[in-house]
């Protein structure tokens, strides 16, 4: 492999605007089509010093930078557009997080990869509102905290509180939200404020492995650790009055709650299982990759198609599961305040994910195509008037969730035509780290960030407070600027701006 200098490495790289860079064919072989990414001034250096610190090191560890991940997938057979880093985007396994790429399913050389889905299949965010405004809130924010926190299990061996059987998981598996409903967690209005309406009908529960159910089983219907939190927000700034209206959220003050979380081990063993399977199959099908953490096979194959069919499972999996705390949360509020959760308008906003891939159609040079796209650490952003979204969203594009860090704010955006054009309707999902796990918990002590949170007037309940260091705010970039840097792309539009009041964490 040839060794590049940074100053060689700056010749494949152009800029295209104030906010866009594109990586040309030629910064690593094989790559079939452009990369770009979406920076503003202070999220591109932390680009460049990533691709800097690789070029001066010999031994550089961990994962390859950013954007040799980005053009690593652009070389992946069947891909088509461009590969895209989206403003949140760092190092992953294979894919970058905040990478996201569409495959031509007419290709029969065409893949489907794991790695652009990511370990916890089907991580996302939903968001629900309610009547309540803040000063409703703070007199009992410390205990409806604490009610919340004894509600959810959270942590990283935590078990469920719904009763689940083998069967019920099985079924879960098939029907995702259609199980939460008939078994009385969920409200039918939930699924129609659901990506996929909260169930993808390809699933077939028995190509997920007896040991991945079997992680499964405990765990629906909790937090777990990590990232993954549920927050009590209060919205702070409204940018769109009308689409916020549509939303439900009338005025600044009012309170909503944020569930982030995933598959738990049960996604992060499906993943596990299809990499094992498709190393076998690059070599029986002789498909190369510049990284082996891109490990695929064709989508037409059997490997692809059982990974597809064990993903929608997972992705069910986590619907049900966010579903589950949803119910556990309602109860929690309305516990507190004495009444129903219908009075205190507990309605789910949306609820998104940004670790998946879907089949949808786009248009490619003039002509619609039928793709297969992997968004990893990426959320769909489906414009105005998209047939795929509800609707009560129709004139307002999608809701699209991005989770902050740990005592920063959140933003819900709306799709844009233009993010459908650019991006295959796809934009950022949260802020994206900018330190390791392992730096954070070398630099960082987890009192002086619970004290911090403490400052800004934020309760939390942690089941882990070693933990925090990793998820403090200093480990990730600004949301804001990742957030600013979409809008001005035109890749998605500011709709309302959550600041955190209370923080449940694994």
């Amino acid at each position: 492999m040839v060794v590049r200098t940074y100053k060689e490495e700056l010749r494949f790289l152009e800029k295209l605007s104030d906010c866009c860079w594109k990586i040309r064919k030629g910064f690593v072989s094989n790559m079939k089509v452009d990369g770009v990414f979406y920076v503003n001034e202070h999220l591109e250096k932390l680009m460049f010093d990533e691709l800097k610190a690789s070029c001066n090191s010999q031994g550089f560890g961990g994962f390859l930078p950013g954007m040799k991940q980005i053009a690593n997938v652009a070389a992946l057979p069947g891909i088509v557009g461009k590969s895209v880093g989206l403003p949140d985007v760092h190092s992953g396994y294979g894919f970058a997080i905040g990478n996201m790429a569409a495959f031509d399913m007419d290709d029969p050389k065409a893949v489907v990869s794991p790695g652009g889905v990511g370990f916890d299949i089907n991580c996302g965010v939903r968001l629900l509102r309610t009547n309540l405004f803040e000063k409703d809130v703070l007199p009992v924010k410390e205990q409806l905290a604490q009610s919340l926190f004894d509600h959810i299990p959270v942590g990283v061996g935590s078990k469920g509180v719904i009763p689940m059987t083998a069967k019920d998981l099985e079924e879960a598996l098939e029907m995702g939200m259609d199980w939460s409903l008939r078994e009385g967690y969920a409200w039918a209005e939930d699924k129609e404020h659901c990506e996929e309406y909260g169930r993808m009908l390809q699933s077939d529960p028995s190509k997920v492995s007896f040991r991945a159910k079997k992680r499964g089983l405990p765990q629906l219907g909790t937090l777990g650790a990590g990232n993954h939190y549920a927050e009590i927000q209060v919205a702070d700034k409204i940018f769109d009055k009308f689409a916020a209206k549509k939303m439900g959220i009338e005025e600044e003050g009012q309170v909503c709650v944020m569930i982030h979380s995933g598959s738990r081990g049960m996604g992060h063993q499906v993943a596990t299982d299809a990499l094992v399977a498709m190393e076998k199959a690059m070599k029986r099908d002789q498909i190369e990759v510049n990284d082996r953490q891109l490990a695929c096979a064709h989508i037409a194959s059997q490997e692809g198609q059982d990974y597809l069919k064990g993903m929608a499972a997972a992705a069910n999996y986590a619907w049900v599961n966010r579903t589950s705390m949803t119910f556990l949360t309602r109860q929690a509020f309305a516990k507190m305040f004495n009444t129903t959760p219908d009075d205190l308008d507990m309605h789910v906003i949306y609820d998104v994910s940004h670790n998946i891939a879907k089949v949808e159609e786009h248009w490619i040079d003039g002509k619609q195509k039928t793709l297969l796209v992997h968004r990893k650490g990426s959320t769909r952003a489906f414009p105005p008037h998209h047939p795929l979204i509800p609707v009560d969203y129709q004139l307002t594009g999608q809701p699209v969730l991005i989770g902050g860090t740990m005592g920063t704010c959140s933003y819900v955006l709306t799709g844009t035509e233009h993010g459908m054009q650019e991006t295959f309707g796809s934009t950022c999902h949260g802020a994206g780290r900018a330190l390791s796990r392992a730096k954070s918990r070398r630099n960082l002590d987890y009192t002086m960030v619970l004290d911090a949170l403490a400052e800004k007037g934020i309760s939390i309940r942690v089941a882990s407070p070693k933990l925090v260091m990793e998820e403090a705010p200093e480990s990730y970039k600004n949301v804001t600027d990742v957030v600013d840097t979409c809008h001005a792309a035109g890749i998605s539009k500011k709709c309302i701006q959550l600041r955190p009041i209370a923080v449940i964490k694994g």
